[in-house]
This record gives C-alpha cells, sequence and structure tokens, in this order.
C-alpha cells in the first residue's frame, strides 16, 4: 500500500479558516434529501461506463481487492473551512482508470451518488496521484454521514467536487453541470484561486 503525501507551497487557501474536523454535509446538511442514504458494503455497488474500453460493475468485495493507497491531505469545503492532515484510505482513482480503459475522446469524468448528487471533473485533473475513492478516514471506516461507505477525495478542490456515496463514474466526451454547479457554485471549485460561485 502505497502512502501519498504532498503538501502546497501556500498551504491554506485564500479566505479559509481551520478548524479542528470535518464537518460534513451529511452532519451540517442531510445531502440534498432529507436522509442520508442508507447504503451498506453488502448492498454497495460501483458502475463505470461511458466512452470506455471495459465497463465495469464492481460490487464490495471487488472494490476492496484492488490496490489500495493512503493518501494524508488538507480538505477544503467552499463554506470557508479547512481541516489539516486527513488520512484517507482506499482504491487510486488511477487504479479504476486504468481498468476502464478510457478512449482518445473521453475528455470529462461525470459522478453519480447515492442520494442523487452529481458533479464532474476534466479527466485531466484526475491524473494525478493524490486522487482516492476514499472508504476509511483516519483508520476508521468512512462514517455514513461523511459519505461512507465510500466517496471520492480530490484535494486540490472544494469539497463538493469529492462526492460522497460514489455509485457510478461515467467517462464522457462532454461536461454535464453537477448538482451544486447547476446553482451557485463554480465548475472549476479551485481552492486556490478562490474559485467559489458561478459566474452565470
Amino acid at each position: 500500500m502505497n502512502l501519498f503525501m504532498r503538501k502546497p507551497r501556500q498551504r491554506l487557501p485564500p479566505n479559509q479558516r481551520w478548524v479542528d474536523h470535518i464537518l460534513g454535509w451529511g452532519i451540517e446538511h442531510p445531502g440534498i434529501q432529507r436522509a442520508l442514504p442508507n447504503v451498506v458494503p453488502e448492498m454497495w455497488r460501483l458502475d463505470v461506463d461511458g466512452l470506455v474500453g471495459s465497463t465495469l460493475s464492481l460490487d464490495w468485495d471487488a472494490f476492496m481487492a484492488l490496490d489500495h493507497m493512503v493518501l494524508v491531505s488538507d480538505f477544503h469545503c467552499v463554506e470557508t473551512w479547512s481541516v489539516k492532515d486527513l488520512m484517507w484510505e482506499g482504491v487510486p482513482f488511477r487504479t479504476i482508470m486504468n481498468l476502464a480503459n478510457p478512449l482518445t475522446k473521453a475528455r470529462v469524468v461525470l459522478f453519480e451518488c447515492y442520494d442523487g448528487y452529481t458533479s464532474s471533473l476534466p479527466l485531466r485533473e484526475l491524473l494525478g496521484e493524490n486522487i482516492v475513492l476514499a472508504h476509511r478516514l483516519n483508520e476508521e471506516p468512512l462514517p455514513q454521514p461523511l459519505g461512507g461507505p465510500m466517496r471520492l477525495v480530490v484535494p486540490h478542490k472544494y469539497g463538493y467536487k469529492s462526492p460522497m456515496w460514489l455509485n457510478r463514474i461515467t467517462f464522457s466526451g462532454r461536461d454535464k453541470l453537477g448538482y451544486w454547479e447547476r446553482g451557485a457554485y463554480s465548475n472549476s471549485g479551485d481552492p486556490w484561486h478562490n474559485d467559489r460561485y458561478t459566474l452565470r
């Protein structure tokens, strides 16, 4: 299992403040529904489709059998709080990507979640070694209110670009605005440029 840890030159992005623990949408705000999705590992499945050479449909055992990594990173929420040195454990996104073998015309990755939440990122933003499909946080199983049993973690973006309760990954040639991106939040979600809100 690999350990990945990298600190940016300027650790705290503009207009952020440090807090002691992660404040999850599932705790302060019950997702985009009024109740958390009831997803247990025995019922969980991750589908990978779209512009790929091989579609995937992984149950929990198949997912857990893949190579794992540990990622230590800071977490930045668009609501201006940040948490230092969270330890995530899970499957590198690159592992899933390599299994699916995206076609050359794939430019964007679309994410869907069990609660109906959606988001997207350019494929080029997901090629680094520090993107993980996490099922553990700080050496404990990922709590359901924080996205358990599995969520995406993209440390260089605001938290709304790290979807919780993830169940579908689609490689696409065209972007599709996600749940928050259709409203107030920027589609890039870049903390280092204070890119929080849409210009539409």
